[in-house]
């Protein structure tokens, strides 16, 4: 009787294990929401994923400096040519004023001016320093700039093979303590003020001579560059 009783009893407890499980399945099946079978996988599959967030590319700022200039201040960025196929580039506020994307710089020394109260260039011009009688018409150049001006020079090349006293003592009067060291395919970048002065914080000149064991360029040395912030003139 034992042994019936208790095989009876398995029976029952089978059968209400069988009615939980279906109404479970019921109730699950009408708590969850018609999605083709293959979405259910994936969101599945896709649980506990953490989502993935991507950083902004960071904002281009005026002549490609890492940080912005504040705004009452002028963005430049000088860069000398390196190698035979690197050419020099001088940048204000964004735009290039002399590049090989202009086709106006060229081996010797370029020169730009710009006007330090409009912000407007006023002219630039390239000098070979290499061939031909410049130097001279550079002096002049130079030396035309009205004041208050800004006078932006980089090299591409060689800038001294035929640069006279004339010249350097134009440029030496205008801040310059490389002018005078220049050596055959200097790489020589240099911001100078006319009329006025520029903060001593501001980095206005680099140069790079030409060294067969360290030079990055066969018989050329590595490019150089400078850049900053100017102040405006006070409204």
């Amino acid at each position: 009787m034992r042994q019936v009783a208790g095989g009876a009893l398995k029976v029952v407890l089978l059968v209400f294990a069988c009615l939980c499980a279906w109404y479970s399945g019921y109730l699950l099946a009408e708590l969850i929401p018609d999605a083709p079978l293959s979405s259910a996988a994936y969101s599945i599959r896709n649980i506990g994923e953490r989502p993935v967030l991507k950083a902004p590319a960071p904002k281009r700022q005026k002549c490609d400096h890492w940080t912005p200039c504040p705004s009452d201040t002028y963005a430049y960025r000088l860069l000398s040519g390196g190698g035979k196929n690197k050419y020099a580039k001088i940048c204000f506020e964004d735009n290039l004023l002399m590049g090989e994307k202009l086709g106006n710089v060229a081996r010797g020394i370029n020169i730009a001016i710009v006007n330090y109260v409009t912000g407007n260039v006023t002219a630039a011009r390239c000098f070979d320093m290499y061939e031909g009688d410049n130097s001279g018409p550079m002096t002049e150049f130079i030396q035309s700039a009205p004041s208050k001006s800004l006078l932006f020079m980089v090299t591409y090349d060689d800038g001294s093979t035929r640069l006279k006293d004339d010249a350097k003592n134009a440029i030496e009067a205008l801040g310059s303590r490389e002018i005078r060291n220049m050596k055959f395919r200097s790489s020589w970048v240099f911001l100078a003020a006319k009329g006025f002065e520029l903060p001593s914080e501001i980095e206005r000149e680099k140069i790079n001579h030409s060294d067969t064991k360290n030079n990055r360029y066969s018989g050329w040395p590595a490019e150089i560059q400078i850049e900053g912030c100017i102040p405006r003139e006070p409204s």
